[in-house]
């Protein structure tokens, strides 16, 4: 087979073993069988566990292996065609790269744990990375994938609102420690046995084996269990505001403009046609005026040059403007 033959069939073998292309009936069927193919994996690794169920140790087995082969299938395919994933990267850099990736190591952290399950029992271990298998699953509904959007764009909030947590965690265990220790020497034994009753207390879970009897010791807990119930609200309020945010500008993506002389706004999604376009190409080809790009926290005036990116915000004025 002559190399213009083959880069057909490469590319064709990665436009359908990637996640997404909706068009694509053939994708389509992939994705939807590698989910299967997952579910039912890590369906057969929960169901060896029942004593109950040992009759069907042959049958667990069997999935196993098929399924286990349908993977290295599948990581050898995604290998081969890593160059058209990292078009910047060419040959065994390429592949290197995705070895290296998140996708990458989850997959083959998923196959190692068959062929060494025997062996030491770190490889034992690594079958409960099966599970991170399923955020491959997540990648094929807009709604899972909003939540993962949510969490990228607001993690310098988050991140503050658990570094404020850990704090309160820290100093929560050092007080309690220091007015129960006399009372209570086995149960607050040093700084760190307190950690466990902070991180009851100020998440509200409140399980009870580890509580203050004295007094001051007790005022303090009703302190820590009314910071707890704030602590907890900071992060929820974080991401159910992310939440909002991203469905709108979700609505926003899909909105069509038609006839307007006003101010309009075009969220630039993997999806969108603007993806990769030059200001100016923009401008001529919809005969619109770009005033600003939101990109991120950032306001950008637009210059002709200027290239669009995904998650940026167009606000235009136009007297006529249709996106399809």
């Amino acid at each position: 087979m002559s190399e213009k033959t083959k880069k057909p069939l490469k590319r064709r073998i990665f436009d359908i073993i990637q996640i997404g292309n909706k068009d694509d009936v053939i994708s389509r069927f992939f994705d939807w069988f590698i989910v299967i193919v997952i579910i039912l994996n890590i369906l057969t690794v929960f169901l060896e566990t029942f004593d109950e169920l040992e009759s069907f140790t042959t049958l667990f087995r069997v999935i196993e292996i098929v399924t286990v082969f349908i993977f290295c299938i599948e990581y050898i395919l995604r290998i081969w065609t890593a160059d058209y994933l990292y078009p910047k990267k060419r040959g065994l850099s390429a592949k290197l790269r995705f070895l290296w990736s998140f996708d990458g190591i989850v997959d083959l952290l998923t196959i190692l744990p068959f062929f060494f399950l025997e062996g030491f029992i770190v490889f034992r271990m690594l079958r409960v990375v099966r599970i991170f298998h399923l955020f491959r699953v997540n990648a094929h509904y807009d709604s899972f994938h909003v939540i993962t959007t949510v969490l990228v764009e607001k993690k310098n909030q988050i991140i503050s609102s658990v570094f404020i947590i850990i704090v309160l965690m820290l100093a929560s265990s050092l007080g309690i420690y220091s007015v129960e220790h006399e009372a209570q020497p086995e149960a607050f034994s040093n700084a760190f046995s307190g950690i466990w009753w902070s991180v009851s207390t100020l998440l509200t879970v409140g399980y009870g084996d580890i509580y203050p009897i004295t007094v001051i010791g007790k005022l303090m807990a009703i302190c820590i269990a009314f910071l707890g119930v704030g602590v907890v609200a900071i992060p929820t309020g974080i991401i159910s505001a992310g939440f909002v945010e991203q469905y709108t500008k979700n609505q926003h993506s899909d909105v069509k403009f038609s006839d307007i002389n006003e101010v309009g706004e075009i969220l630039i999604d993997k999806n969108s046609e603007f993806k990769g376009m030059r200001v100016r190409e923009a401008s001529e080809k919809y005969n619109m005026r770009i005033l600003v790009i939101l990109r991120g926290d950032l306001t950008v005036v637009p210059m002709d040059e200027l290239k669009m990116r995904q998650n940026d915000i167009l606000i235009v004025k136009s007297e006529k403007l249709v996106k399809e």
